[in-house]
């Protein structure tokens, strides 16, 4: 049996060090993903040090980061790392960044931790053990109209075809600008999930899914009593091709938009 208190407390361990890597590691260089997309050496910094932790603690776990792919033997189990999400915020010094370390076996999220350096907040969760954040225990909002809503959209696609992936994401935007409370673009998707995990936001849409940057934070916001779904409305596993999360009760209409920009 996983001993997922004992993982957490290790993935906290871990996010531990990478913290102290993002925050006192000089900018360096940053280096071209493509269009628009980048990692700086902080990101490289963090993934090493997080990675090498956890390969002499946790050997037998495989370990997947966004920057430098997979380490390990293929097992039960795998860490899911993004060691800055929100990189084009970190380089412009805007302080909504997060390191994110998800536990994953198969399809299913079992832990997680996200951390936010700059805003010395950090969100925690395992399977059947509730989500926290800073030891508060967190629950989703309570919003119950779509109309009082603040929703978060993932960023726009960048890089070959970008345009075509863009139709559905600019459609969305513009039938929830006529619809909810406030549309909030933040830049990092850690975020997006915990704070509809913690209330702060009532849903959170994207129309991707990366592993590094919703592993940990699909399993905070469910611990939270969130819908986390994919954007046809089945439930969201590691494999699907967008990430919801959304308060239960405006899970309906929201994704009825969804279906809507989609078209």
């Amino acid at each position: 049996m996983t001993d997922l208190s004992r993982l957490l407390k290790i993935a906290n361990e871990a996010v531990d060090i990478g913290r102290e890597a993002a925050t006192t590691s000089e900018l360096g260089t940053v280096t071209s993903k493509g269009d628009r997309d980048m990692a700086s050496e902080v990101d490289f910094a963090v993934e090493q040090a997080i990675r090498s932790h956890l390969a002499k603690i946790t050997p037998d776990i495989e370990f997947l980061g966004e920057e430098e792919g997979r380490s390990g033997d293929s097992g039960d189990l795998l860490w899911v790392l993004d060691p800055i999400d929100g990189t084009a915020n970190f380089v412009h010094g805007i302080p909504l960044v997060a390191i994110s370390l998800g536990l994953v076996s198969g399809d299913e999220s079992l832990a997680g931790v996200i951390d936010m350096p700059f805003l010395s907040r950090r969100y925690s969760g395992s399977r059947g053990g509730g989500s926290y954040c800073n030891e508060r225990r967190i629950h989703g909002g309570k919003c119950d109209r779509l109309n009082d809503a603040i929703v978060a959209i993932g960023d726009y696609a960048v890089g070959d075809g970008s345009g075509e992936r863009n139709r559905p994401r600019l459609a969305l935007t513009a039938l929830l600008a006529a619809k909810v409370q406030r549309v909030r673009m933040l830049g990092t998707a850690a975020t997006d999930l915990a704070w509809v995990a913690d209330g702060s936001l009532d849903a959170s849409v994207m129309f991707n899914n990366k592993p590094w940057d919703t592993s940990a934070g699909v399993l905070i916001a469910r611990e939270a009593g969130v819908a986390v779904l994919d954007t046809d409305g089945t439930q969201h596993t590691f494999n699907s091709r967008g990430t919801v999360a959304v308060a239960e009760q405006l899970a309906p209409e929201l994704l009825a938009l969804i279906a809507e920009a989609s078209g």
